[in-house]
Formats: structure tokens, C-alpha cells, sequence
């Protein structure tokens, strides 16, 4: 332990990398991946929705694409532009600031009477999903030893596809047999707006954004948040570097080693994501045309999720003995080909079932994988920011995945499956290329990085 040889260290990071985990440590790590279970449900909203708003209003596929894009376009822009927040203002109060949007955007989302509405209201929803998904990254990061924070990581990565499971049971067992699609929306915001006084009570603010930020009283807040991680404190703050060497958050576009970290970051998940949201987003609409009710199509998203949350769990595990790229890059390779096996089809709803789980098994393994890359790649100061414009332009991948698809299947018809299922598997392929060209190097070299 750190606090064991006598000297009280001066750096907060030093404190938390060097002790063993606390239970306070571990709720925090849950309570962050509480939050990511909410924006797998409230992503997948409108995809266990969808055949529903397709009947309603007699939608195309490329208008249904459009309906299917608009909260992960929302994400890609708070990624974007609200990441950088999460670094000046701090990663609590971007918690609860995203929480409120969301809130806001899933239940009005229930009350529209128009597409553009529903449109716009899911484009909020998701503007406060990608500003929230910079914040919690960070703060599991930080708030975790360096031994444990891998497994950390896949532990808050697991909480997407785990909040799409209960989502979906929900949605499959109960909220589209006695309701409509409306009722998936207020599921999601009852759930989005339980979690902000849980936030407010058991989130505390990281002490590396305090010691980044260095505000006037940065000791005595870093040793607040030291003590409420249940950590030793600090006897002093490091001496601060000298004003042209003082690392800025701008540092991940302006250093030539983070800006090449940040670009193929961003490149490979966005060619990811491509892949990955053509299963979450078409799968149960696909399902549905070749038949079956409603909420058994609502089903195969609920095992698509099942698996990813096992092949998410089981890779977390695999990535404390082997080092990220190139696991990461096998279950890419691995899932591209699973897609192309959805798109051979089914003759049952336990074959669709089957084809969804291998294809989100492997698919979300290398979520976790890239995850764990943003946490390793981009220093403290700049994690929020780094890691915001990484999801943010990942994110362009997953808002075209539902387009891209629609129009495919506009232009070449239902029927034509397996070659719109290949075409967007190009994209795991993509992304494991750019992976393979990323350095990853010491995880904790914060303030050296040239």
C-alpha cells in the first residue's frame, strides 16, 4: 500500500493507484455502470419501439433509419462538444446535468404526435447519452487502482447491453403486450430520472479532475473525495508545472503522440460502431418482417444484449492477462463475421436469436476493448475531452449504421439481407485495421506525454 512507507504522497493518483480497492471504490464502478445500463436502454428505445412507430405512422425503411438515428446523432454531438465540459466543470456535475436531459428527452418522447417530434425529442435524449458517456468513462477510470481498473471498465462496459437485457424483457414481457411503444419511452425515463438522487448521495467528484483543474482549495476538495473513496489523504499538492508546459485539455489535438492517439481512437470506433448499431437498431424490425409478433422480435434484442453482456464479461476477464490491441482486434474480426452469418437469416425465433447473440458476443467484447483503450490513451486532464471526441466521432458511425442499412435495404429490397449484412460488417473490419496501427503505451504518463 502507498500509506505504508511512512511519507504521505502528493499526488491523489498516486493514493488511488497504489491501495487496494475500497467497497466505496467498487459502488462508485457500479453506480457508473448503472449509468451506462440507462443509455443502453434508452439507446435501444427506439429499436425495441420501432415496428410499432413503423405501423403507426406507415414509415420506409430509410425514413424508419432516420427515426432509428436520431438519438445517436444526438450522441455523437454531446460526445463531441459536451466531453470537453466534463473536464472544466467536472465529471459529477456533468452527470447530473446529462441526467436531467435525458430525463426530459424520454418522456416527452412518449407524448408526440408527429415524427419530427419524436425525432427531436430523441435527438435531446441523446445529446445528454453522449455528454454523460465521456463523464462516467472518466470517473470509473479515476476513481479505480491500477490493477483493477481493466476489469473495472469491462465491468461498466457490461452495463450497455445488461440495461438492454432488462429493457427488453420489460419491453417483450410486459410494456408492448399490455401498452404500445409509447410505454417503452416512460420505462426509460421513470429508470433515467431514479438515478439522479442515487448520483447526487453516492458520486463523488474524482480527486484527478480536482488535482488537474487545481482550483484555489484543490487540497482540501481532493482530500474531501479521498476520504468519501474511503483513501488515505494527501499531505500536499506536487508542485504545479511551469505555464508553458501546463498540460491542457487542447493537448489532445495539439501533441503529435495524443493527436495520433485521438484519430485513429475515433476512426476505428467509429468504423465499429457502423457494424455494431446495424444489429442493436434493425435487428427486431428485421425480425418482425420475416414474421413474428412484435414482442418476439423485441426478444432477439434482448439475447443480442445477453450476449454481449457475457462476451463483454468474459473479455474484461481475458484483458487482465493480455495487453488490449490484440484481443480487441480478434473479437472485431470475429464479430464482422458473425454479422455476415445474420445475414444468412433464420427459420426459427431461436435461430435469429442465436445469429443476434454471436454477433453482439464478439461485437461488444471489442467495446470493451476500445474502452479500455480511451482510459489508457488519453491522460487525466484531457480524459474527458479525449475520450468525448473519440465517442463523438465514433458516434457518426452508429448514427449512419440505422441509415446507411435503411437505404440499402431501400435500394435493394428485404430480401437482400445477406448483402446489406456484409456490407455493414465492412466496418468491424475497418476499425480492427486502424487499431492495429494504435499506440498504446505506460497508461499513467499524465503529464509527459510529448
Amino acid at each position: 500500500m502507498v500509506a505504508a512507507t511512512g511519507v504521505a504522497p502528493t499526488d491523489p493518483r498516486t493514493v488511488i493507484d497504489g491501495n487496494p480497492m475500497t467497497t466505496r471504490q467498487w459502488i462508485v464502478v457500479a453506480l457508473m455502470t448503472l449509468l451506462n445500463a440507462l443509455d443502453g436502454f434508452d439507446v435501444l428505445a427506439s429499436a425495441f419501439a420501432g415496428p410499432g412507430i413503423r405501423q403507426e405512422w406507415g414509415l420506409p425503411p430509410d425514413a424508419l433509419g432516420v427515426v432509428l438515428s436520431a438519438e445517436l446523432v444526438g450522441m455523437g454531438l454531446g460526445s463531441l462538444f459536451l466531453g470537453g465540459l466534463a473536464d472544466q466543470l467536472g465529471r459529477r456535475t456533468m452527470l447530473l446535468s446529462c441526467l436531467l436531459v435525458m430525463t426530459a428527452g424520454m418522456f416527452m418522447a412518449a407524448f408526440v404526435g408527429s415524427v419530427p417530434e419524436l425525432i427531436a425529442w430523441r435527438l435531446l435524449t441523446g445529446l445528454g447519452i453522449g455528454g454523460m458517456l465521456a463523464a462516467t468513462n472518466a470517473v470509473t477510470a479515476e476513481c479505480t487502482s491500477r490493477a483493477a481498473r481493466a476489469q473495472a471498465l469491462a465491468i461498466y462496459v457490461i452495463g450497455y447491453p445488461l440495461g438492454a437485457v432488462i429493457g427488453g424483457f420489460a419491453a417483450q414481457g410486459w410494456l408492448l403486450v399490455e401498452y404500445d411503444w409509447r410505454a417503452v419511452f416512460l420505462f426509460g425515463g421513470a429508470a433515467t430520472a431514479a438515478m439522479i438522487p442515487l448520483t447526487v448521495l453516492l458520486v463523488p467528484e474524482t480527486p484527478a479532475f480536482f488535482a488537474a483543474k487545481r482550483p484555489p482549495d484543490a487540497l482540501a476538495r481532493i482530500n474531501r473525495s479521498l476520504r468519501s473513496l474511503r483513501q488515505p489523504p494527501i499531505a500536499d499538492l506536487p508542485p504545479p508545472p511551469p505555464a508553458h508546459a501546463r498540460p491542457r485539455a487542447s493537448d489532445v489535438l495539439a501533441k503529435p503522440a495524443l493527436r495520433r492517439v485521438t484519430v485513429l481512437l475515433s476512426l476505428g470506433y467509429m468504423c465499429h460502431t457502423l457494424t455494431f448499431y446495424f444489429i442493436l437498431k434493425w435487428a427486431v424490425t428485421i425480425v418482425a418482417d420475416a414474421g413474428f409478433s412484435q414482442p418476439e422480435a423485441a426478444s432477439v434484442l434482448t439475447w443480442a444484449n445477453i450476449g454481449g453482456a457475457i462476451g463483454g464479461t468474459l473479455f474484461g476477464l481475458f484483458l487482465r492477462r493480455f495487453d488490449i490491441k490484440g484481443p480487441t482486434i480478434a473479437a472485431s474480426l470475429l464479430g464482422a463475421a458473425a454479422v455476415v452469418g445474420f445475414g444468412t437469416g433464420a427459420d426459427s425465433l431461436w435461430g435469429w436469436r442465436a445469429l443476434t447473440f454471436a454477433s453482439m458476443f464478439f461485437l461488444n467484447a471489442a467495446i470493451v476493448g476500445y474502452y479500455a483503450a480511451f482510459a489508457r490513451g488519453f491522460p487525466a486532464y484531457a480524459r474527458g475531452t479525449g475520450s468525448g471526441i473519440a465517442l463523438g466521432v465514433g458516434r457518426a458511425g452508429a448514427a449512419a449504421s440505422p441509415i446507411v442499412a435503411g437505404l440499402l435495404f431501400t435500394a435493394l429490397g428485404d430480401a437482400e439481407l445477406p448483402v446489406v449484412a456484409a456490407i455493414m460488417a465492412v466496418g468491424a473490419v475497418c476499425g480492427a485495421a486502424l487499431l492495429w496501427l494504435l499506440p498504446l503505451t505506460d497508461p499513467e504518463q499524465d503529464e509527459a506525454i510529448p
